[in-house]
């Protein structure tokens, strides 16, 4: 049995200004990795953005951030997404149920 794909991208980090002709493929790099029927990985962040514009401070060079939108520790994953049934989490990385 394969693992199934996973989702990344590369983009500038967040409040990153860019200088006119500057190529967006410079400067500091925030990697974000879509776990499927999980949480979103994202890596090389200083914060992470709410959806109300509260900035939270990262304490590691990784955090998972939650999808699933049940976590007791937002924005972060505490797991929860792994007592839902599969494909019931939104957007891309998620698997269809059985």
């Amino acid at each position: 049995m394969s693992t199934p794909a996973r989702t990344s991208y590369d983009a500038p980090a967040p409040d990153t200004e860019l200088a006119e002709g500057d190529d967006v493929g410079r400067g500091p790099r925030v990697r974000v990795r879509v776990c499927p029927d999980g949480p979103l990985l994202v890596s090389g962040a200083d914060s992470v953005v709410t959806d109300d514009g509260t900035e939270v401070p990262t304490t590691r060079r990784t955090v998972a951030v939650c999808r699933c939108g049940r976590t007791s520790r937002a924005p972060w994953c505490d797991g929860t997404h792994k007592l839902l049934p599969p494909g019931s989490l939104p957007g891309p990385g998620s698997r269809p149920a059985a």
